[in-house]
């Protein structure tokens, strides 16, 4: 019975001293906790991918679509509104027909004008179609149902059916007030429909107002997509993103042919100025697509992987636990044998470097504590090291995640990429084109009210200053506003320093390119003063404004270039350096082609396949006329197929990402056991081959507690014991 106490009490104490954390257990469990999570994760995420409900690329670039013309929408709005406030300023006091004409010679946007007395309803003066005063007098319809304020953007239906935006303006500088009204029809944003899209501009109810392309109005899907886009136009967008709610759904399903909807609120993000984004409007675009039933097979391949990599888990493991736990517990147990005083029976011997080297230096030690010398002896170089067993095991984890992560499921440059796609590629770069074209015309617009603003005799510098920085203030587009004389002399200005080359004459009334080379390109619109021969009024365009003009998400790489292919300003994401040449020999060729079809009113697009890579290339350049008719400009775009939510691509990203587990898995745990286990058995090793070859006043203090710092303090015990053994014939001959 006393021996059965003594063998449990001797337990109880092992278990006390054994270190419950730290040391090679943690990384080695994580590790193959880790690896067998990498093996399930390949396995269900490797499987099979089918097109039968039509590419996540397509749908996702209906969205893109749809937010491209919201945004047009939007911007043509509030360009519109701003315009007539501002005219409504800008020629307060002067007679009502007065008013109606200089509008006239400055914007043709509208199709009918009036300036109306709104205390009698009286018409005071009118161009173009009638205007239905009685919707102006009346105001526009609040929230609690009663007569809103009568200024500002409002949607009215005609009688025969046709939607129009009135805006309506205070007009001051008379004894009685006067409203200055605009009626715009409301078009349906540039985006080319063709024969297989269908364009709706719908309201907050869902009511179409305007709409493009092929009927829809019996499709089963059209009116569920009114429905959602009418109840996302009231969420609160997110800040960062499209400025309204988007989306996209699936039509329905006719054969093999579905239809892919995307819709997209022309609404303003929190905090944001537009007065177009409060009327609710949202843009429906659709388009049939034949769906491809072949099926991306990769579950056997992710299968095979998850079962190599288990079986690879289980053997690193087991290689671990056998060369690197177990010879840690068991110095652990010899070591603190030998610091107890049972010297009875010699080391174990180990295999592995470290492990044989410390073995050896406790076996010297023993004999010591029995009345031996201190010798070195008992050095051991033999077998392998710990750190090559790590390395070897890092290297056959990296063999099976490598090739994951670097070669196996490359979808290649052979992707079946949907035609869907390309002609998607082509029409948003038409609208930004478009877009471009459009903000460029209305800056020249502005600049051209500004001249009609300073006409009428030579105006004093102060007032002249007061109407430039006004109008750099209230337009964002613009780095500077001056006045200059017919010599090119600076007369007034606002903003920047000018840039109109000293010494030159202004340029005719139109949007000029003032340099093709530099740092930065120069940007200008040129109005003449009316009446004035000798004052031009300059607006140069900011770069930062031009780059935020063909910026847009999905539309990949995106270049604004002049007639020479120079670069003028590209999308934020990728930079650009001012008048370099465009990145790829095809994009150039595509230019070229864009421009020699002169006839066509969209853009040319293509699939360019190229050596292991491809991208879907557009280019269009800008058409209608307008101030910018002369700079012969192009917008292109070049969108890596490798971007696109392709089946092909998602196994291969998927393959990717199983790699990268694995990796660092590996990398993790394995690094983890060098820097908190191997490298503290090298130093266990030194310490204990110093012990003993006679080292005894260096004291051993454990770092960490675990089974190497626990060794360390038995190594302690025992450097303390040989002291003291040491010290006692010496006390004796004393």
């Amino acid at each position: 019975m006393s021996a059965s106490r003594g063998a449990r009490r001797r337990k109880v104490r092992r278990r006390a001293d054994m270190p419950l954390l730290g040391g090679a257990r943690p990384p080695i469990a994580a590790l193959l906790a880790l690896l067998l999570a990498v093996a399930g994760t390949t396995a269900l995420v490797l499987g099979d991918r089918d097109r039968s409900a039509i590419d996540t690329a397509v749908l996702t670039s209906q969205q893109h679509v749809a937010e491209d013309g919201a945004l047009s929408l939007r911007a043509s709005l509030d360009e519109s509104i701003t315009d007539l406030q501002r005219a409504a300023a800008v020629y307060a006091g002067s007679d009502p027909d007065a008013v109606l004409d200089k509008l006239g010679k400055v914007y043709n946007k509208w199709r009918g004008t009036a300036v109306i007395d709104p205390a009698g309803g009286t018409l005071l003066a009118a161009r173009g179609e009638n205007i239905p005063l009685a919707t102006v007098l009346k105001g526009r319809t609040g929230k609690d149902g009663k007569d809103d304020d009568p200024l500002g953007p409002r949607l009215v239906k005609l009688p025969s059916g046709d939607t129009r935006m009135l805006v309506v303006a205070a007009l001051p500088g008379a004894a009685a007030p006067r409203f200055l009204v605009a009626s715009g029809t409301l078009n349906v944003p540039g985006i080319s429909s063709g024969e297989d899209r269908s364009l709706l501009v719908v309201d907050s109810a869902g009511t179409v107002l305007a709409s493009d392309g092929p009927s829809v109005a019996r499709k089963a899907w059209a009116k569920t997509a009114r429905k959602t886009a009418a109840a996302d136009s009231a969420k609160t967008p997110e800040a960062g993103g499209h400025p309204g709610a988007s989306g996209h759904l699936m039509g329905d399903k006719r054969g093999d042919v579905r239809t892919a909807v995307g819709y997209a609120a022309a609404g303003r993000l929190p905090g944001e100025s537009s007065a177009a984004g409060t009327l609710g409007l949202s843009v429906i675009t659709s388009v049939d697509v034949t769906e491809d039933p072949a099926v991306v097979r990769t579950q056997a391949f992710g299968l095979v992987a998850a079962g190599v990599l288990l079986v690879l888990a289980l053997l690193v493991g087991w290689v671990l636990l056998r060369t690197v736990q177990r010879p840690l517990l068991q110095l652990y147990l010899e070591s603190r044998r030998l610091a107890r005083g049972e010297l009875d029976r010699p080391v174990a011997r180990f295999k592995g470097r470290e492990a044989a080297r410390t073995a050896a230096a406790l076996e010297s030690l023993r004999r010591q504590l029995l009345g031996g010398r201190p010798t070195r002896t008992g050095r051991a170089r033999g077998g392998i090291g710990a750190t090559a067993t790590v390395l070897v095991c890092a290297v056959v984890l990296l063999a099976w995640a490598g090739p994951l992560l670097l070669l196996v499921n490359r979808a290649g440059s052979t992707v079946a990429v949907p035609q869907q796609l390309v002609d998607d590629q082509r029409r948003r770069t038409d609208t930004a084109s478009d877009r471009v074209r459009k903000a460029l015309n209305e800056g020249w617009a502005d600049v051209a009210s500004v001249a009609q603003t300073l006409a009428g005799g030579e105006a004093k510098e102060d007032a002249e200053k007061a109407v430039l920085d006004k109008t750099l203030r209230e337009h964002g587009r613009y780095r500077a506003v001056y006045v200059i004389d017919g010599q090119g002399k600076i007369l007034s200005r606002a903003g920047d320093s000018p840039r109109h080359p000293a010494g030159k004459p202004p340029r005719p009334d139109s949007v000029a390119q003032l340099n093709t080379s530099g740092k930065e390109p120069a940007v200008a619109a040129y109005a003449a003063v009316p009446g004035a021969k000798d004052r031009t009024v300059v607006g140069e365009y900011d770069p930062q404004f031009l780059i935020s003009l063909v910026t847009r998400p999905g539309l990949g790489q995106v270049w604004l270039i002049d007639k020479g292919h120079r670069i003028i300003a590209a999308d934020r994401g990728h930079g650009f350096r001012a008048f370099s040449k465009l990145p790829g020999g095809h994009l150039d060729d595509l230019a070229v082609t864009a421009r020699n079809h002169t006839t066509k009113t969209s853009g040319t697009a293509i699939l360019h396949r190229g050596d292991g890579s491809s991208d879907i290339a557009a280019a269009a350049p800008f058409t209608g006329g307008g101030a910018v008719k002369d700079l012969q400009w192009q917008v292109v775009s070049s969108q890596p197929t490798s971007w696109l939510e392709l089946p092909e691509y998602s196994a291969q990203r998927r393959t990717m990402l199983a790699g990268l587990l694995g990796l660092t898995a590996a990398v993790a745990c394995l690094g983890w056991l060098y820097i908190i286990v191997i490298r503290p058995l090298h130093a266990l090793a030194d310490r204990a081959e110093a012990l003993a070859g006679g080292d005894r006043k260096t004291v051993l203090f454990p770092q960490h507690h675990d089974e190497v710092g626990a060794v360390v303090r038995n190594l302690e015990l025992i450097r303390q014991r040989l002291r003291t053994s040491a010290e006692r014939p010496t006390a004796g001959r004393n």
